[in-house]
């Protein structure tokens, strides 16, 4: 990362994906790599199965924590259909990492909407370097599902260059210690995917 130049990241998923854990993680890293960093949260009827947005932007100096349209750098999707609906976000070149998730919402769990097909397709129909990973598999490998956050935070950690060492130090700050060995495996793990 440039140090004149601002990153934008937006984090999108569903309630209780760990949306949260992964912006504070990304923030803490840019934050020891001595950058400005502002981080805004959008819940919706997150605690429901809703949709959850989290915008992280990191750069020498940041004046505003929102993402405008075409503007993010990097789209880090936990689910598919939220991948779907936050296309438009990413800017020209950007990068789209998906875990390749489908959690119904609401509408369709009602019978009211069918959920997308081949959500994956379309979106690398459009972004045809869009990286889809399985990280719930993943992440239930490793012996809990809600790790697939972590997961997802260590393809993109090293995506973006950072160190090893960094991230673990990030992890352990971020985590608290009776999950720690659970996502510094499932990071790893992420970290060392074939995307």
């Amino acid at each position: 990362m440039a140090n004149d130049k601002v990153t934008n990241i937006l984090i999108v998923g569903v309630g209780g994906q760990g949306t949260i854990l992964a912006s504070r993680i990304l923030a803490y890293l840019a934050q020891e790599d001595g950058y400005d960093v502002k981080v805004s949260e959008i819940h919706g009827m997150a605690q429901r199965g809703g949709s959850v947005t989290t915008q992280v932007r990191m750069g020498k100096k940041v004046y505003s924590p929102l993402i405008s349209e075409g503007k993010a750098d990097i789209i880090l999707a936990f689910e598919r259909l939220e991948a779907l609906r936050s296309m438009h976000y990413l800017k020209k070149g950007g990068i789209m990492i998906v875990n390749d998730q489908a959690i119904e919402p609401v509408p369709v769990i009602m019978g009211l909407q069918k959920y997308p097909d081949d959500i994956i397709g379309r979106i690398k129909a459009k972004i045809p370097d869009a990286i889809a990973i399985d990280a719930l598999n993943i992440a239930r490998d490793c012996g809990n599902d809600k790790a697939s956050n972590v997961v997802l935070m260590g393809v993109l950690a090293r995506k973006m260059g950072y160190e090893w060492d960094q991230c673990m130090k990030a992890i352990e700050a971020k985590v608290p210690a009776k999950f720690l060995e659970l996502n510094k495996q499932a990071f790893e793990k992420g970290w060392n995917a074939e995307v």
